[in-house]
C-alpha cells in the first residue's frame, strides 16, 4: 500500500499492512498518529501524512517494511 501527501509518501509492504500485530505496532509508536487500525489492518492516515517528522521509528519498528519518502527530494527513501 502506499499513500502519498505534498511532502512525505509512506509506502508499507501489503502483507505487513494485513497483519494485525504489525498494524497495532506502527500505530503505537508513530508519534504523529500517521498509522491507525481499521477491521485489524493498516490504514495510513491521509491527514497526518505531511506531519511526518522524519524519525525513523516505524521504520525501526518493522525492518524492510515501511518506507517514507521525501516527495521535496524526488521521492528520495529516507
Amino acid at each position: 500500500m502506499r499513500l502519498d501527501g505534498i511532502f512525505i509518501g509512506i509506502e508499507v509492504d501489503d502483507a505487513a499492512a494485513a497483519d494485525a500485530a504489525i498494524a497495532a505496532k506502527l500505530t503505537e509508536v508513530c508519534p504523529v498518529d500517521i498509522f491507525a487500525v481499521d477491521d485489524g489492518a493498516l490504514k495510513i492516515v491521509e491527514g497526518a501524512l505531511d506531519e511526518c517528522v522524519l524519525c525513523r521509528l516505524c521504520q525501526d519498528a518493522v525492518p524492510g517494511k515501511v518506507t517514507v519518502l521525501k516527495l521535496y527530494d524526488g521521492g528520495a527513501p529516507l
